[in-house]
């Protein structure tokens, strides 16, 4: 078994399920008493956060990568990136490492494909909704990506970041976010991403009418395919 490296706290309220969810398929994999090799670094969120709201970026990056540093001097054998708006300095990481960053997008990517969606909606922070970095990655892969409008778009990003970062889940956002899915399918979205890997602790497939792409899900269950691959 590989040793998988989690680079987290961004917030740790989103890397807990990727330590449950990983440890869950290992086990449904494996049986018994089996579960994950992991090394976790979890970083200081605040001084990450003040780095993506003053656009400073490539310190963000410098944070992240000498992070990275010390999860594969620790022995990880790839790492994994626990959010989705800091694979902007994705590149800058890898660059700071020898071992593999297995990328979010591309794992949701091959997930959409598997299930022939070619027109996604894509919920996240506005960073990622908004830029390139990301849904780059999916148009690459001939994919047409929709995002809310500029008002909603503030409205999904303020709640990431005012709530569900410090745990809070409130019906009143719920409904927010399922008016957001609604508007997307209306415009032609067969799916829907969830792509803030926080977002998956109050929107579930139950909740919407096209289907769900967990991030979080997608990304961990793609670390124990590569973690138990011989």
């Amino acid at each position: 078994m590989k040793t998988i490296g989690l680079l987290g706290g961004m917030s740790w309220e989103s890397t807990i399920p990727y330590y449950r969810i990983i440890n869950e398929e290992v086990k449904n994999r494996l049986g018994g008493l089996h579960s994950a090799k992991i090394i976790l670094y979890s970083v200081e969120f605040a001084e990450i956060e003040k780095c993506q709201s003053s656009g400073n970026w490539d310190e963000s990056g410098e944070i992240l990568g000498q992070a990275a540093k010390g999860i594969e001097a620790a022995g990880a054998d790839f790492i994994l990136i626990c959010t989705n708006t800091m694979h902007k300095v994705a590149a800058q990481i890898s660059s700071k490492i020898q071992i593999p960053l297995i990328h979010i997008a591309d794992a949701t990517a091959d997930e959409l494909e598997k299930s022939h969606i070619r027109r996604v909606g894509l919920l996240g922070t506005k960073y990622t909704m908004t830029q390139d970095f990301y849904k780059k990655r999916l148009t690459d892969r001939g994919m047409e990506v929709l995002i809310p409008d500029d008002a909603a778009v503030e409205v999904i990003n303020s709640i990431i970041f005012d709530e569900l970062c410090v745990g809070e889940i409130r019906e009143a956002s719920r409904r927010k976010f399922q008016d957001a899915v609604k508007r997307l399918a209306e415009q032609g979205a067969e799916g829907v991403i969830l792509g803030c890997t926080e977002i998956g602790l109050l929107l579930r497939q139950s909740d919407v009418s096209i289907p769900v792409f967990d991030t979080t899900v997608i990304h961990a269950k793609r670390a124990v395919e590569i973690a138990l691959e011989t």
